[in-house]
């Protein structure tokens, strides 16, 4: 993962003349969303509304959304820039990523939308020990979210800097505060339907520019993908090393464990990423949910097959040799320049346009990634932390959505304050240690919870808690951190022992590990009680939450 994201260079920079035109879309953008936002607030009325859009959104229409909040900058740029850079390793990547939604649709999406209400720790409280469980699970959910949100906020303001020329940190550390705000204004107004709403435009957006350049790219190799892929490996300067496995990782032992530890957290933390899991209780039934995860797979599967086009095209047509635009920015900068070059190029009117057209795209990208990450952070204090352990489910509807919007402004200013300062830092740990906190803390509990009638609240509080901790304490003591000169977050320093940048294939097994262990020392066996009312509940959907009634 630590080649996906990593503030961008500035070789980018739009001409002046063009800078009118990225400002206009962005604007044009922005616009739009906002008027959708409000156009859902005066729709919401009951928690219902707010938590999960009344659960009115169809399988096709969440199935969007789903698209849109999973394709976030790290694929859109990252991915297509990895595969230019990597060749093969680096479409890997996009193998990862599509795999992982088996994983979803097979064991989380119906049962989740049957057992659940509003937030992941409501599958876990239902049979267990409220406090406690909920406490764990929020932490866990607003830990992997702040994470996240750090990635895309200092990404967007990288971004924009990049396309419109922005050198000074203190402007960049500005394009940051306005996302923040932006975000806060979609949640704190539209919550989840406007979130939703956002998400589908996005998608709509992101597929529809793609699409475009992959025809475009395709056009200019007369659709002869193994010409594509030839001159692809020609350029690279690789030679058939570009077109095979192991530029990326290399082909020792170590770099082979990493990668597989990498394909791990991929493949199983998307189950377990709570802004993902939180869509599945928009949709009225679990038919819903997995036709809703089936056209996520289907729009999903397309989008990840096109950043092969859009990954060879940029290896093929750009440079990305040593010194280059691309090579500089760790290839972040390939899909933009690719858009202009298959525009025309450089300079040229069509090259303008798709350049502008490509970023106002990517920067609705990030707004509709960071709305979803907040309404998902600030849903599980208010809901969980809030009404559930603080107020002990004392406070009426209203308070705790009045909460909820608080919490959206209070998450939105500690990301703010987090992301100013982390401007210059490789954040691709960030976004490494949100998967595999997922992993290891959340899939884990969510797993025993439905399969295993032994599990109980210390299996619970020890999987997410032990996950949790071992997935940050390897990250900070390894190369990502530490110890690996330029390409540590910490340049100067060396306290790195753990030999991995990816901390999954060790702390995934920890995460179950310490849920067995939590389950056979706790004493409290009455979670087994309800045991086969949740079995019940989350097969079949009996007791499970209807569309919201106004």
């Amino acid at each position: 993962m630590n080649t996906l994201l990593v503030p961008l260079a500035l070789p980018l920079a739009a001409e002046p003349g063009n800078r009118t035109l990225t400002i206009s879309l962005f604007t044009a953008i922005v616009a739009v969303t906002l008027y959708i936002t409000w156009w859902a607030s005066r729709q919401n009325k009951t928690a219902a509304d707010y938590y999960a859009g009344g659960r009115s959104f169809s399988g096709a229409q969440n199935g969007l959304a789903i698209s849109g909040d999973y394709m976030s900058a790290a694929s859109f740029l990252g991915i297509s820039g990895s595969i230019a850079l990597y060749g093969y390793d680096g479409f890997l990547y996009s193998i990862g990523f599509l795999v992982a939604w088996l994983v979803a649709l097979l064991l989380i999406a119906e049962l989740l939308r049957n057992s659940g209400r509003f937030t992941m720790a409501d599958q876990l409280a239902f049979r267990m020990r409220q406090r406690p469980v909920r406490t764990a699970a929020a932490t866990s959910t607003i830990v992997v979210s702040i994470f996240y949100l750090l990635a895309q906020m200092v990404g967007a303001g990288s971004l924009v800097g990049l396309l419109l020329g922005v050198k000074s940190e203190g402007l960049k550390a500005g394009v940051i505060i306005l996302v923040g705000a932006l975000m806060i204004i979609y949640v704190t107004i539209g919550g989840m339907k406007g979130t939703t709403w956002v998400q589908i435009v996005k998608a709509v957006l992101l597929m529809a520019g793609t699409v475009l350049i992959t025809f475009l790219v395709l056009v200019k190799f007369h659709f002869n993908l193994s010409d594509l892929l030839g001159t692809a490996a020609e350029k690279s300067g690789k030679g058939e090393a570009f077109l095979q496995p192991g530029l990326l990782y290399g082909k020792d032992l170590t770099g082979q464990i990493d990668f597989l530890s990498l394909g791990l957290a991929l493949v199983l933390g998307t189950a377990g990423l709570p802004h993902i899991l939180i869509r599945f209780y928009t949709v009225p039934d679990s038919r819903s949910a997995r036709r809703s995860v089936q056209w996520a797979i289907g729009l999903i599967g397309a989008f990840y097959l096109m950043t092969l086009a859009l990954g060879f095209g940029a290896a093929a047509l750009l440079d990305t040799g040593k010194g280059s635009a691309v090579e500089a920015s760790k290839g972040n900068v390939a899909s933009p320049l690719l858009a202009e070059s298959v525009g025309g190029g450089a300079g040229s009117t069509g090259g303008a346009i798709l350049l502008a057209l490509i970023a106002a795209v990517a920067f609705a990208t990030i707004l509709a990634v960071v709305a979803g990450l907040t309404l998902t952070s600030s849903s599980s204090f208010a809901h969980d932390l809030y009404a559930n352990v603080i107020a002990k489910k004392k406070p009426t509807e209203k308070q705790e959505l009045r909460v909820a919007r608080f919490a959206a402004i209070g998450i939105g200013a500690v990301s703010i304050g987090l992301a100013i300062p982390a401007q210059k830092l490789n954040i691709a740990f960030l976004v490494a240690l949100a998967f595999a906190v997922a992993a290891s803390a959340n899939l884990p509990a969510l797993l025993f919870n439905l399969f295993w009638k032994r599990f109980n609240t210390a299996g619970a509080t020890w999987s997410i808690y032990g996950g949790l901790i071992s997935a940050v304490v390897l990250v900070i003591f390894s190369p990502v951190v530490s110890g690996n000169g330029d390409k540590s977050m910490i340049t100067g320093a060396d306290f790195q022992w753990f030999p991995l940048s990816n901390p999954g294939i060790v702390s995934i097994p920890l995460g179950f590990l310490f849920g067995v262990l939590g389950t056979y020392l706790g004493k409290d066996r009455t979670s087994e009680a309800r045991y086969n009312e949740l079995s019940v509940r989350a097969m079949t959907g009996a007791g499970a939450e209807g569309p919201a009634k106004h």
